[in-house]
């Protein structure tokens, strides 16, 4: 499954490049007895779904002169934008966070929950700290990012 990332990678970043996009994230998954490949792009001010027509036509010509196909059986193409809960994936995709409300979800309980939600303070390569409530009381904790097994921009409610 990696080398098919790896490949969709290559395929699609010249596409997105050319058009001042940018790849926020792709995966090849299955689910129930289907398997999707998507995309997920972006770009400054935010994409549209013309746009990601565009990127799904080129990236879909491409494929299909794969030879031979790195895909085991048929897939689904799937080509959007993040969404206001975009992942945060990369280095610059935390730093743009900073201030904002996100949603970590942990591989071990830190203070016996796995699931935070709050605001980014600050990041570093081996850790982040959060701003969050608890009832009337807010609180830091500073996580190891080896320790986040998904971080994503969340809605405040």
């Amino acid at each position: 499954m990696s080398t098919i990332v790896e490949t969709v990678t290559e395929l699609v970043t010249p596409i997105l490049e050319e058009k001042d996009f940018e790849l926020v994230d792709l995966e090849y998954v299955k689910e129930g007895k289907n398997y999707f490949l998507r995309v997920f792009i972006d770009k400054v001010g935010g994409i549209d779904i013309e746009e990601t027509a565009l990127v799904s036509e080129a990236l879909s010509g491409k494929l299909d002169l794969l030879d031979p196909d790195p895909f085991p059986q048929a897939y689904f193409l799937e080509v959007s934008s993040p969404g206001a809960e975009r992942p945060l994936k990369k280095e610059a995709d935390y730093e743009k966070a900073i201030g904002n409300y996100i949603h970590l979800s942990l591989y071990q309980a830190v203070e016996g929950e796995k699931v935070y939600e709050g605001d980014l303070i600050s990041f570093t390569d081996t850790q982040l700290t959060l701003k969050f409530k608890i009832k009337t009381r807010e609180k830091e904790l500073t996580f190891d990012r080896k320790n986040i097994a998904k971080a994503r921009l969340a809605i405040k409610f």
